[in-house]
């Protein structure tokens, strides 16, 4: 049987923080509904008892002094150890066990649009859990009626068989089967939860979703997930957060991208428009000799920042459209105007990469 230390990957000495940690970090990496493999699962149970047992101050206490209890000493039983196990004494028990056990942590995934990002949102999120029971409280038990204490195991949760051996009397301790442990039966469950103290229903949870989120970003909810066991504490509840794609803006950073078909007159000339962003109105100043792949960058028109500290900006590229179909009278105006340059032959220049590879790297700052 694996070391609960090791399967938790903490040391002999850790602390309870420490080990709840460890727990909750290896929660989220092997649940279920987050790593279905087999292996993940079989690890996940792994990880869940040997929580159970180093999180309990006495289990712990019991788990550190092991099947190497000797003679004497700190974490050692004495003599009287030895001779309660191979000579018929009572051997030492942690109890019964509690109904009460803490629910599962539950993972869902929430899509956003662009807009929402900037500034953030608020959402009612339904989703589908286990509440605690209102007809019993999670106390398991029909209304008017109470847990009673098992005349089986006498309450202790454990039952003891003596054996012979060539040493003497052998003792053993086994969970009773008549109330699995717990030193109690219920004669008459809650019909409502059947016994269990909770029960799955929809439920609307308020979620305020923080600006400059961006895909994979899981938001922690401490003790929004499942209600335990016989009303144990809830688990937590991840939200990982999706972003819709949208067809006008995308995201680098906290800085918003957008391209825009320039005229090649107004290109030329200059120009003012005004354009639609995604929190309002834009203006946007064309200057005159305006080429392909330039930037116009309008500042704090991006996405607030997660860490605070502002908005980024919002960067435009350029493409400007030359006309592929002119009147006459436009052709001859063209024509007066190329007149009026006396322009070179065209000749070989420079490589120039493509408009979009040229907006990547200027986005980019390359």
């Amino acid at each position: 049987m694996a070391d609960h230390y090791e399967v938790l990957g903490v040391d002999r000495t850790a602390s309870a923080e420490e080990i709840k940690k460890a727990y909750r970090r290896l929660a989220r990496e092997l649940h279920p509904d987050v790593n279905p493999s087999a292996e993940a699962s079989e690890r996940f149970k792994q990880v869940t008892h040997a929580y159970d047992v180093l999180s309990d101050p006495q289990e712990r206490q019991q788990y550190d002094l092991g099947p190497q209890a000797g003679f004497g000493g700190a974490g050692f039983g004495g003599f009287g150890d030895i001779f309660e196990t191979f000579f018929g004494a009572s051997q030492r028990s942690t109890g019964p066990r509690s109904r009460r056990e803490r629910g599962q942590d539950g993972l869902v995934r929430v899509e956003v649009d662009l807009d929402e990002v900037i500034f953030g949102t608020t959402r009612d999120l339904e989703i589908n859990t286990a509440i605690l029971c209102s007809t019993c409280d999670g106390s398991c038990c029909a209304p008017g009626t109470s847990p009673v204490r098992c005349d089986i195991c006498g309450g202790s949760g454990q039952i003891q068989r003596t054996m012979r051996s060539l040493l003497g009397n052998v003792v053993t301790s086994n969970p009773c089967g008549t109330c699995r442990g717990y030193g109690t039966i219920i004669p008459e469950p809650c019909p409502t939860c059947a016994g269990q103290g909770r029960v799955r229903a929809a439920r609307s949870i308020p979620v305020d979703i923080p600006a400059g989120v961006d895909t994979g970003l899981r938001l922690h909810m401490p003790g929004q997930g499942e209600v335990g066991p016989a009303g144990g504490p809830a688990g937590d509840l991840y939200l990982e957060i999706k972003v819709r794609h949208h067809d006008t803006f995308s995201r680098q950073g906290d800085d918003l991208l957008a391209t825009i078909e320039v005229q090649m007159t107004d290109a030329i000339l200059g120009a003012s428009t005004t354009l639609k962003g995604l929190d309002g109105d834009i203006e946007v100043d064309i200057r005159p000799g305006t080429q392909s792949a330039d930037i116009i960058t309008v500042k704090d028109r991006g996405v607030t920042s997660l860490r605070g500290g502002g908005r980024g900006d919002l960067k435009i590229g350029v493409q400007v459209v030359t006309p592929t179909k002119l009147s006459g009278k436009e052709q001859d105006l063209i024509r007066q105007f190329a007149t009026s340059r006396k322009q070179a032959a065209p000749g070989f220049a420079h490589f120039q990469q493509g408009l979009f590879a040229k907006l990547r790297d200027r986005f980019l700052g390359l």
